[in-house]
């Protein structure tokens, strides 16, 4: 568990792929939970770590990230005891400094999966940074040559501040899992 906190307090990059969120106090179960579901998915060696926020973990899995979601989808309707003490399950496909410019390299190395007639809309999640939401946003949208749609886009360029890290993800709409509505 020291060792994500470890590499952000000396600025190394650190290796996750999955974020979670769990009720503030409830990391243990949470961590509990996804090393669970990940073992169960035939992961042999998942690392599932509370961070320096409260109610945020992240895993490395060695895994598909938005298939891991997809299943743990299927699991909650199925066995919705399996998914306790998770609240939102996120895919990460880039982990970068948290800096504009790495941030926004991160979001145009992923930009061709958002087809050139489909819409996007960049959506900033921080959390213990000094970095506006709308510096991140027009730091990001000015990699990106698409179409923006706030309202009803196509995919979502996610961008998560942890502190010192950032997640990088170009998604579908309903590929970040929300337990709590499903």
């Amino acid at each position: 568990m020291i060792r994500w906190l470890a590499n952000l307090e000396i600025g190394m990059p650190g290796r996750f792929n999955l974020i979670a969120t769990t009720l503030r106090g409830q990391e243990p179960l949470g961590v509990a939970s996804l090393t669970s579901i990940l073992s169960e998915l035939n992961d042999p060696d998942p690392k599932v770590e509370i961070t320096e926020i409260h109610g945020v973990i992240t895993a490395q899995t060695s895994l598909d990230p938005f298939h891991v979601i997809e299943r743990i989808r299927e699991m909650a309707t199925r066995e919705p005891w399996k998914v306790s003490g998770l609240m939102r399950v996120i895919p990460v496909e880039r982990v970068v400094e948290t800096k504009l410019e790495r941030i926004a390299e991160a979001a145009e190395s992923l930009k061709e999966r958002i087809p050139p007639e489909a819409t996007y809309k960049v959506v900033v999640e921080k959390r213990h940074t000094q970095l506006s939401s709308r510096e991140i946003i027009e730091a990001v949208a000015s990699r990106i040559d698409r179409k923006v749609n706030l309202e009803r886009p196509d995919w979502i360029v996610l961008i998560e501040v942890l502190g010192g890290l950032t997640g990088v993800s170009v998604l579908k709409p309903d590929q970040v899992l929300s337990l709590v509505k499903v």
